[in-house]
């Protein structure tokens, strides 16, 4: 029997607003959190038991999930200090009973690729990348991996790490270093490498790292863009046009003059319309209202969010319990057409993306005729007045608003 080490207990700075108020595992893709893709992939491939390390909210996690998912045995192991991977690992080395698989909660997987790396006592699932100062590159010698540099500096190839990386219980062999206040998987297997055979398995199907918010577009964008035939628990008013793949869940209504085009995903119980224009890639949440001639695109809308009547919300994410006023305006494209750029730990960095719009936190509430630039962000809990113009993020203005947000 393979196990299964799922790695959740880190807290995601990186992911603010969202994840001030959530373990990063818990957001959600297409409407379910990153956690449960992960753990559905570890069902296809064959695992029956995973040991998840928590760490950040755990209880969410905890009892979401509780002790079994599915047919998957879940157990728990509770990383109290944050001192990098291997430590993280190396504390569950009391249940692992021979093989297992190491896997990132927050990095999307296919269940395909975890299935063929475990054809190998050790092994790393790796795919090529133009950018290999941004992860672990491995480097490769006589159809063996050698060695893993941790995001060069200078080019030593371009077959980065994906973090699915399967080995047996003999590895705990190597402890964490404790004269050092973190320690990686990469420590390991480094060492790993210069006594036994470490195989690369290419990717084959997706790897999705969510390092980032506008990250969950672009995995909501791949699971959606994939969806394969519409169906519907809900009810549809007259005149409504659909144009795509579409899931409308239990109790949901989608009201007269509504006209969804391109793949869309709605949760239970909303509202839409009349008169709202759905655009590709959205997924909206449970209990959501989307009112009278809103227009949405390619954007997450979590769960009991209201937006009122002729907003525009396109490439965005908007949290829980938000309340968006009528007439708000989100813009997603640059006025001169470069790539938009967001602030995380107060520096100014490019997304990647030519269009995004927002990202705002659970429970805020935006006053009537709202105006937003691209890349902005509003914390949880943020209110703002009728025709705010909102040119930078929003925030408690004391750091110590935010680490006590319930």
């Amino acid at each position: 029997m393979v196990q299964a080490v799922v790695l959740a207990a880190g807290k995601s700075t990186r992911t603010y607003p969202l994840t001030l108020t959530r373990p990063k595992p818990m957001l959600k893709v297409m409407n379910k959190p990153l956690l449960e893709h992960t753990l559905d992939e570890l069902i296809f491939a064959g695992i029956s038991e995973a040991i998840i390390v928590v760490g950040y909210r755990k209880e969410m996690i905890m009892g979401y999930f509780g002790n079994k998912y599915k047919n998957l045995n879940l157990n728990y192991h509770d990383q109290k200090e944050q001192n990098g991977t291997w430590p993280a690992v190396y504390g569950v080395r009391e249940l692992i009973k021979d093989r297992f698989v190491v896997v990132y909660a927050d990095d999307l997987h296919s269940g395909k690729d975890i299935k063929r790396c475990l054809d190998n006592k050790n092994s790393i699932l790796v795919t090529q990348t133009k950018t290999p100062e941004l992860y672990g590159i491995v480097q490769i010698e006589n159809g063996l991996i050698k060695r893993i540099v941790e995001k060069p500096k200078e080019y030593v190839g371009d077959l980065a790490s994906t973090g699915i990386l399967v080995f047996d219980k003999s590895v705990f062999r190597f402890a964490p270093h404790v004269d050092k206040s973190e320690s990686y998987l990469t420590d390991m297997v480094n060492l790993l490498c210069n006594e036994e055979e470490v195989y690369p398995v290419m990717l084959n199907e997706y790897w999705l790292p969510t390092g980032y918010p506008w990250h969950l577009l672009n995995a909501n964008e791949y699971f959606v863009s994939r969806i394969a035939d519409s169906k519907s628990m809900g009810s549809t008013e007259v005149f409504v046009m659909q144009k795509g793949k579409v899931h409308i869940g239990k109790g949901s209504v989608i009201k007269s003059f509504t006209y969804i085009e391109g793949n869309v995903v709605i949760g239970e119980n909303c509202i839409v319309g009349p008169s709202a224009y759905l655009r590709d890639g959205t997924t909206i949440g449970n209990n959501c209202i989307i009112g009278n001639s809103v227009e949405i695109k390619n954007s997450i809308i979590m769960d009991n969010t209201k937006i009122k009547h002729r907003s525009g919300i396109c490439d965005s994410i908007i949290g829980e319990n938000v309340n968006i006023g009528a007439g708000t305006e989100v813009a997603n494209y640059r006025h001169d057409g470069g790539e938009v750029k967001s602030k995380v730990g107060g520096k100014l960095i490019s997304t990647g993306r030519k269009k995004f719009g927002v990202v705002i936190g659970d429970n805020a509430k935006l006053g009537i005729h709202t105006t937003l630039y691209p890349g902005r962000k509003i914390w949880p809990w943020m209110e703002l007045k009728p025709n705010a113009e909102v040119i930078d993020d929003i925030m408690p203005e004391k750091k110590e608003e935010t680490d006590l947000m319930p």
